[in-house]
């Protein structure tokens, strides 16, 4: 019981502590919040002071703020206004001094219309003067104004053509002395260092037999081995009373050098039958083919130009057996070739292309005899068949003048096929058309008014032309020495060139008696 007694007095004690402490707890709660609030108080009015000394300082820094803006607002207004007026000031000045000036403007356009009407009654007083003076210098000369119009434009035509002639003499002289100078160096140095041997063709060849009884053998029983040789070779044999010798004659100067191998070796062998006659020419024949290969070859190499197609190698080896005028056709275009590659030379023009066109420019000369057309359109065929060069292949079109050169390759190539052809004893002509041409030439000079007599010389070089005096004048002879000359250009062929030479001789004879 005492124990009971003891532990309900150990709880109300334990109750009596708790309620102790929470009730002093509390008391020490409210003191704290109440210290709490007095301080939040305080904050709360120092924040409020703060606060409204803020707002007195930003309301008198916006206020300051106006004050300095509407200062620079009034102060940018005024400079404006200023502006304005400086510029009202100068628009009015500019008013001022346009009216003056049109005003200025009215008086002169009055005083130009006063000196107008008064040029205009000055005019018509002086073509009233020259229309007095016109009929007062008709009377007097006796001439209209228009034949005095016609006889002025007379004069003043036979002036200019004075003065055109001492023009173009002056300038044909001053350019050609530059031009044949430059040109004269050109060609002399070209042409001294081509040395080509050139050799004579003519449509036959000439066998020569160790006796005459070969002739007879030659010909066969019945004929029969001159029959087949002359089949197997395209060539006629001529047997004639001529001792010792057998002619062979043949368009084809391939054909007539076979026979004339096949010849000697049937002469040389002795054994002479159709058989052996077949045998000895196809062995010629290789020989041909032979001395045809070796012959392009030795022109590709003799030149520089490489890189020929092998059928235009062997082309140009057939050559060899090809003639114009008596000018070997191989010979002359080794040398076109060499001439062509000194003048691109001097000129800077690409060396090698000019002596390739060179050497190709007469390639077709070897099909004339197998195929139909000029040589040039032969030439032109083969070129495009095998690939050469565009510019090769113009002038081989060019050279003859077929087309308009286009190319300085052209120009060269066609100058030193002139140079060639035409240099003393390159080529033989026909005495027929030689004659033809000298009249020709000849006939064109004595077609012109004022020309009394023309002589061709120097064969044909040269056209000397005597002038009537009385009919052309000094002035005017170099205009008809040019008119003839461009003449002869366009209706006559011929190697180089031609000088017109005009004469004018004025003779005076009188006697004392």
């Amino acid at each position: 019981m005492d124990f009971l007694n003891l532990g309900i007095g150990a709880a109300i004690g334990i109750v009596v502590g708790i309620i102790v402490g929470i009730l002093l707890r509390k008391a020490a709660a409210e003191k704290a919040i109440g210290s709490a609030e007095e301080q939040a108080k305080k904050i709360v009015g120092d924040a409020l002071h703060e606060a409204e000394a803020k707002k007195k300082e930003a309301l008198l820094e916006a206020k300051e703020e106006i004050l300095t803006q509407k200062n620079d607002a009034e102060n940018e207004l005024k400079e404006r206004r200023k502006e304005v007026s400086r510029q009202e000031r100068r628009i009015a000045q500019k008013e001022e001094s346009i009216d003056a000036k049109m005003a200025n403007l009215e008086q002169k356009e009055n005083a130009l219309g006063e000196k107008q009407k008064k040029l205009d009654d000055l005019k018509e007083e002086a073509e009233e003067a020259l229309r007095r003076q016109t009929v007062v210098l008709e009377k007097i000369s006796g001439l209209t104004s228009e034949e005095a119009k016609d006889m002025l434009l007379s004069r003043a035509e036979s002036e200019i053509a004075h003065e055109t002639a001492l023009k173009i003499a002056e300038y044909e002289a001053r350019f050609k002395e530059e031009a044949d100078s430059k040109a004269k160096d050109i060609l002399s140095l070209a042409i001294q260092r081509c040395a080509a041997d050139h050799v004579s063709e003519i449509a036959i060849s000439v066998v020569p037999l160790p006796n005459e009884e070969m002739k007879g053998r030659i010909i066969g029983r019945e004929g029969r081995n001159i029959r087949t040789i002359e089949t197997m070779t395209g060539v006629e044999l001529i047997i004639d009373d001529t001792p010792e010798v057998i002619t062979i004659s043949g368009f084809d100067p391939i054909r007539r050098e076979v026979a004339r191998l096949a010849l000697e070796k049937l002469i040389s062998d002795g054994r002479i039958h159709p058989a052996r006659i077949e045998e000895m020419v196809e062995k010629a024949q290789r020989d041909v083919d032979n001395s045809i290969k070796q012959a392009g070859e030795k022109a590709i190499f003799e030149t520089g130009v490489h890189g020929i197609n092998p059928e235009l190698s062997r082309l140009l080896g057939r050559l060899k057996y090809r003639t114009s005028y008596g000018q070997n056709v191989l010979r002359h275009s080794i040398e076109v070739s060499l001439l062509s590659g000194m003048i691109a030379e001097e000129l800077g023009v690409d060396s090698t292309l000019a002596k390739r066109a060179g050497l190709l420019h007469d390639i077709g000369k070897a099909l004339t005899q197998e195929a139909e057309g000029s040589h040039v359109q032969l030439g032109v065929e083969v070129a495009n068949k095998y690939h050469e060069n565009k510019d090769v292949i113009h002038a081989i079109e060019a050279h003859h003048g077929d087309v308009e050169p286009r190319s300085v390759v052209a120009f060269i190539v066609q100058a030193a096929d002139a140079i060639s052809a035409a240099r003393p004893g390159a080529r033989r002509e026909n005495v027929e058309n030689y004659i033809k041409r000298l009249q020709k030439l000849e006939e064109i000079a004595n077609e012109f008014n004022g020309v009394d007599k023309s002589f061709a010389i120097q064969a044909g070089r040269e056209i000397r032309v005597m002038i009537k005096p009385e009919v052309i004048g000094d002035d005017q002879m170099a205009l008809l020495a040019r008119d003839i000359a461009k003449k002869i250009e366009g209706e006559l062929q011929y190697p180089g060139q031609i000088k017109v030479n005009l004469i004018r001789e004025s003779r005076i004879v009188d006697y004392a008696k």
